[in-house]
């Protein structure tokens, strides 16, 4: 799954990436979690556009926002499929983007945060889904993280890791319902080579705790 993750690169990075204008409002973010406000990229208008929504998608149909709190993650393996997900992939798909993110794997003294971020040092671009839904007067439009299988590099900390979008499909991920079906053939596990991933402090266990430190890597054992 994918239930934490950073983005701390410099915006012009992310407008240059992601062919966008630089985000407004966007600050670095090294401990970032489910219901918080997350930067998406979509297709708009003829253009790319990159703005802010709520991280747990809330399906039109829900009569309670709250159902976005448990759906943070759409498997790729069932995401054309479930109620709560298919109309999104079909109309509205984005880009997530991520400088690293945070998994958990057993340790001899509990759970053990890794840190995972492109090998390159670029940003990754995560698949994602949006959703806007209306109720009651209330306005929300959120997201969801599209994950697959584990690749073998990180299947030894997790058995699962987001759809990460290569640069030459941006394009075709983000196209509009009428440029024909969702490309899932691209809803597969990375290269084992595109990551790098090492240790770091359980305070980010703690989603209070957002700051720099969270991404340090811990001591190598001597």
């Amino acid at each position: 799954m994918c239930g934490r993750y950073t983005l701390a690169a410099d915006p012009q990075a992310i407008a240059d990436q992601f062919e966008v204008e630089p985000p407004a409002r966007f600050a670095p973010r090294y401990n970032i979690a489910p219901t918080q406000p997350v930067l998406i990229v979509q297709h708009a208008d003829d253009r790319r556009v990159a703005h802010l929504v709520r991280w747990g998608l809330i399906p039109s149909w829900a009569k309670d926002a709250k159902i976005g709190n448990r759906l943070i993650n759409a498997r790729a393996e069932t995401v054309a499929e479930k109620p709560a997900f298919r109309a999104a992939l079909r109309r509205r798909r984005c880009l997530v983007p991520a400088s690293g993110y945070y998994e958990w794997a057993a340790g001899p003294h509990g759970k053990q945060p890794w840190y995972v971020h492109a090998a390159d040092g670029n940003c990754l671009a995560l698949a994602g889904i949006w959703e806007h839904w209306e109720h009651d007067g209330a306005v929300i439009e959120s997201c969801a993280i599209i994950t697959c299988a584990a690749n073998a590099r990180l299947a030894a900390v997790h058995d699962r890791m987001p759809v990460v979008i290569a640069p030459s499909d941006y394009a075709r991920w983000l196209a509009p319902e009428h440029a024909g079906p969702a490309p899932l053939e691209l809803l597969r596990p990375a290269a084992d080579d595109a990551f790098a991933l090492y240790q770091v402090s359980t305070r980010v266990n703690s989603p209070r705790h957002d700051a720099p430190d969270c991404i340090e890597p811990l001591p190598t054992p001597r």
